[in-house]
């Protein structure tokens, strides 16, 4: 029955009854029964401070007022009587599905019982006697009916009308909060993608030089110092990009440069350097790529060839094939699957796998990847168009 209210609104409320009941009181010295009419402005005055708490209340205490009003003979209408317009607005606007009716059923039944009143009060008892002796009085107490029911529904309208503007508001906030929580959740799992990117690809780069420098301790000193220098620059390289994603997190839009086609032969010259043996390949025209694109086949290429660092057979070749069709480029990498280790799994998967697949989609391309002939084999087809990409 009541209303969940913030304070301002109730301050509001009260504040709205107050200076209401201070205008009835500086108007009922012309009243003649100040005491009778002092209570029913003081019931309209209660039912206007509750009409936002408890609607129902306050469509209850307008009825009791009114009533209270017509049974004193009090003179109508007086200026709490135009309580009932607010309240009739109120159980529009807040009230339930059925006080709505139950309002719009009051502002008609009003309006016939504020006539009769009306004409009973100033035209005497004998109203049909009046009105068959009196034609013109039917018309005008038909137009005062009408002046009362247009008063009323009007109010009743009125609120009506504000509860639909106020949902409508309300609707499109939350399809906007919405649509925030969408970019802000695709933005995390871009951060979480290009995370597991950088420190995959860097600390299997790092294991792969440690586990080569110890091997090489005794046979060859300067290929350790090599190695102890990739593992610096490595870990250098990964900390700034960690540095990046973490600035991303903490700003609503990250502004830093993400990894493009021109990066990827330092990215290919590092894991040589790391021991993985590497043949890349172009075929046909290279056409310009849109940054998300180029930042897809990247990130691809980046995770493809860590895998194949991390699980693959490092003693025989990685196919890296950029193939550039008409509408497409169509990325292969193949390599040689080694016998599991511990804590190993037979070929890659998990995060990496279903990142690559996942930024290959958000470009509206198409994603692969298995064992083809002994050989774990990775193909992406990314669309040179932006058009080709849904949304």
């Amino acid at each position: 029955m009541f209303r969940t209210l913030r304070r301002y609104q109730v301050i509001a409320d009260l504040a709205f009854a107050a200076a209401f009941l201070l205008l009835q009181l500086a108007s009922l010295s012309s009243v003649g029964d100040v005491l009778p009419s002092l209570v029913v402005a003081l019931i309209f005055v209660a039912a206007l401070a509750l009409r936002r708490l408890s609607p129902a209340l306050a469509l209850g205490g307008a009825w009791a007022g009114a009533i209270l009003q017509m049974a004193s003979s009090l003179e109508s209408p007086q200026f709490y009587d135009l309580a009932v317009l607010a309240i009739l607005f109120t159980t529009a606007s807040y009230g339930g599905r059925l006080l709505r009716w139950v309002g719009l059923g009051s502002a008609i039944l009003g309006s016939v019982t504020a006539t009769l009143y009306l004409v009973l009060f100033n035209g005497g008892r004998n109203l049909l006697g009046n009105v068959m002796s009196n034609p013109s009085m039917f018309s005008s107490s038909l137009l005062l009916f009408f002046g009362c029911l247009a008063a009323l529904g009007l109010s009743w309208t009125l609120g009506l009308l504000a509860r639909t503007v106020r949902r409508s508001r309300q609707s499109r906030a939350a399809q906007v909060e919405a649509e925030q929580d969408v970019i802000v959740e695709q933005e995390r799992n871009r951060i979480a993608r290009d995370m597991h990117d950088v420190v995959a690809h860097s600390l299997a780069v790092v294991i792969a030089q440690a586990d080569g420098a110890r091997y090489a301790r005794e046979s060859d000193p300067e290929a350790v110092d090599l190695a102890l220098t990739t593992i610096s620059t490595t870990a250098r390289e990964a900390l700034g990009d960690v540095r990046i994603l973490l600035g991303q997190l903490r700003h609503s839009q990250g502004e830093t440069p993400q990894p493009m086609l021109g990066d990827l032969d330092a990215l290919v010259d590092q894991l040589r350097s790391s021991g993985l043996i590497l043949s890349r390949e172009s075929v046909g025209e290279e056409r310009p790529l849109a940054t998300a694109q180029q930042l897809a086949v990247y990130r691809i290429t980046q995770e493809s060839l860590t895998n194949a660092l991390r699980h693959g057979d490092t003693e025989r070749e990685v196919r890296l094939i950029f193939a550039w069709k008409a509408d497409a480029l169509r990325l292969v990498i193949s390599s040689a699957l080694d016998a599991p280790r511990a804590g190993d799994d037979a070929h890659p998967g998990g995060h990496g796998l279903a990142g690559m697949r996942e930024r290959t989609v958000l470009v509206g391309g198409a994603f692969s990847a298995g064992v083809d002939e002994g050989r774990w084999v990775v193909t992406a087809t990314i669309p040179l168009s932006l058009e080709a990409v849904p949304g």
